[in-house]
């Protein structure tokens, strides 16, 4: 074998190393935008479980409030169903109607002062901010997981790689305009 041909075999070595380097590393990415989707998941089931005890209890004192407790059913199957067909589009319109009717539900009780002190509901409106709370955690590592994967497979030499095994740009988990506005306290309190 002569020098160049051991050359040619070294670097053609190299470069096989190296794609094999990136394909690894964009799989990596890939598996980390499923698994960030599925800690996403898993609390919207847990909250998904939830809101009905909630509404359930509600029910026994809120005999007036009946369009309030049936709006955040109809936003917790619209994030169900959104949820289960992986659409970040819907996801978003959903959980932001969900969360504005979690929140007019809670200033709702304000006016229930049985409500506020009965132990279930206390227990179920922590239960429910505190996986709220883990949602918007999660959601950022989401998009992070996201943001990561859509820009390495637009990079060179990583494009590259990326198109010839066919793989996709995640989509952002984005909430509406209205959710990112600022609250107007006054409406709360009026």
């Amino acid at each position: 074998m002569s020098l160049t041909t051991v050359a040619v075999l070294v670097v053609l070595f190299l470069v096989a190393a190296y794609a094999v380097t990136l394909y690894n590393a964009l799989v990596r990415l890939k598996h980390g935008v499923s698994k960030a989707w599925s800690n996403i998941d898993v609390l919207l089931k847990q909250r998904h479980e939830e809101l009905p005890k909630l509404v359930e209890t509600c029910k026994q004192y809120m005999q007036h409030e009946r369009t309030t407790l049936e709006q955040v059913i109809a936003a917790r199957n619209a994030v169900a169903s959104a949820s289960q067909k992986g659409d970040m589009q819907a996801l978003g319109q959903a959980e932001t109607g969900l969360r504005a009717g979690l929140g007019q539900l809670f200033a709702l009780a304000e006016n229930y002062p049985q409500l506020k002190a009965n132990e279930s509901f206390q227990h179920l409106q922590q239960r429910i901010s505190g996986l709220e709370n883990g949602i918007a955690d999660r959601r950022e590592l989401y998009n992070e997981a996201v943001n990561l994967n859509n820009v390495r497979i637009e990079q060179f030499p990583d494009v590259l790689i990326a198109r010839f095994f066919a793989f996709k740009a995640a989509e952002l988990l984005q909430f509406s305009d209205a959710e990112k506005a600022d609250v107007d306290l006054k409406q709360l309190f009026s």
